[in-house]
């Protein structure tokens, strides 16, 4: 596998990934009878920072993903910083998500996603000067 593939394998997953995001905010609006916004919903509100949270931190991180890809950075470096980002954006997801909102998932996806854009922002700086 190329490291082109490896990137597009995790684009991917997190289409997925996006993709019950906004169905969850979806069924949340239809059983809350939210027409637009949030209006004074709670689980409106919780539904759509789960959804924005992602919107926050997938795009940039995958296109710097594509960066190495492009400056041939190992595939294995791709692939872990890929499938770690992608776990620790579940457990975010599903943490934020329940109905207390917090607990050690939400934790472990805040810090692991920071960890991983960190290593991925900080392998392109190595990468393009390298």
């Amino acid at each position: 596998m190329t490291g082109i593939e490896a990137v597009v394998l995790y684009a991917g997953l997190f289409v997925v990934l996006f993709l019950g995001l906004k169905l969850n905010a979806g069924r949340v609006r239809a059983s809350e009878k939210v027409n637009f916004g949030e209006g004074t919903s709670d689980p409106m509100r919780q539904a759509m920072r789960v959804q924005g949270n992602a919107v926050e931190d997938v795009p940039i991180t995958l296109l710097g993903l594509y960066g190495l890809a492009a400056m041939s950075a190992p595939v294995m470096l791709i692939h872990i910083l890929g499938a770690g980002f992608l776990v620790f954006r579940l457990a975010h997801a599903f943490a934020l998500g329940s109905g207390a909102g917090s607990g050690a998932g939400r934790i472990v996806g805040t810090l692991g996603t920071l960890v991983v854009m960190l290593v991925t922002g900080g392998a392109c700086i190595w990468f393009a000067l390298t």
